[in-house]
């Protein structure tokens, strides 16, 4: 199976739909790839929390429309990143997209862990409720977004409802790199499974981005990583390592749960 992370740059001075048009064709040049994945609210930038308000769009927006044509001219599974999703309805959410091939609406998930603490994100963005995974003819995806990646409970979650590939766009700071790398072989080795994770690239309200997507192997090897800079970063993975990875060092099926509280 191949799948290719797009980088993106999201330097400020390039505009949303400049951006959007770019990223549409940057889509279109992966057809032979089974898998692309976007990094999270590269049409805005993560941290460019001044702008969620007004760049933000429904579901079905410019953002969906034009990567469900990139989707279906490339014939690709598109996991078109994050957008920064108005609910006429209710509050803003940071969604991720998956199209199918054919440009088909398969998925969308709303970002349940929301990064700031007291701010940006956490208090601009509603929380999203409910996981999400996609069945492609190879694998199951699982999809997370970002500062899930801290959360390994939620990755228990989508294992235990299927997921094989781990797919988690992202715009992850450059001051925590470190934690972005040790976080993706954790996910990957704890649950057994293929980490893609991918990432943005350059500086967006004065927050250098980490870059260094990464795929990352059942046994938390790295299989490929990018670097700093905007990149296409395309490997080759074989979906079938997890079956034999679960069989041959059945962890998953060891653990323990609901244990009683510890006596006081």
């Amino acid at each position: 199976m191949r799948a290719s992370l797009l980088q993106i740059d999201v330097n400020e001075g390039e505009s949303v739909e400049s951006r959007r048009v770019r990223v549409a064709s940057l889509v279109r040049e992966q057809a032979g790839a089974d898998l692309v994945v976007l990094p999270e609210l590269w049409t805005t930038g993560a941290f460019a929390y001044e702008e969620f308000g007004s760049e933000a769009e429904p579901l079905e927006g410019p953002t969906y429309e034009a990567m469900a044509k990139a989707a279906s001219d490339a014939g690709v599974w598109l996991h078109a990143g994050s957008i920064p999703e108005r609910d006429p309805d209710g509050p803003l959410y940071n969604t991720s997209l998956v199209f199918s091939p054919s440009g088909d609406l398969v998925a969308a998930y709303r970002k349940i862990h929301r990064f700031g603490f007291d701010k940006g994100e956490a208090v601009l963005m509603g929380a999203g409720e409910e996981l999400v995974t996609v069945r492609l003819p190879e694998t199951t995806l699982g999809v997370a977004t970002c500062y899930d990646l801290r959360f390994p409970e939620l990755f228990r979650g989508l294992v235990d409802a299927g997921a094989e590939t781990l797919v988690i766009p992202a715009g992850w700071p450059e001051r925590r790199r470190a934690h972005w790398t040790l976080l993706a072989q954790a996910r990957a080795v704890e649950n057994q499974a293929f980490v893609l994770a991918c990432g943005t690239a350059g500086t967006h309200a004065g927050v250098p981005q980490a870059g260094h997507s990464i795929v990352v192997d059942p046994w938390g090897e790295v299989l490929a990583q990018a670097g700093a800079g905007e990149q296409v970063l395309t490997v080759e993975f074989d979906p079938g390592k997890v079956a034999v990875t679960r069989d041959q060092f059945p962890a998953l099926k060891d653990r323990l749960l609901g244990l009683a509280a510890p006596r006081r």
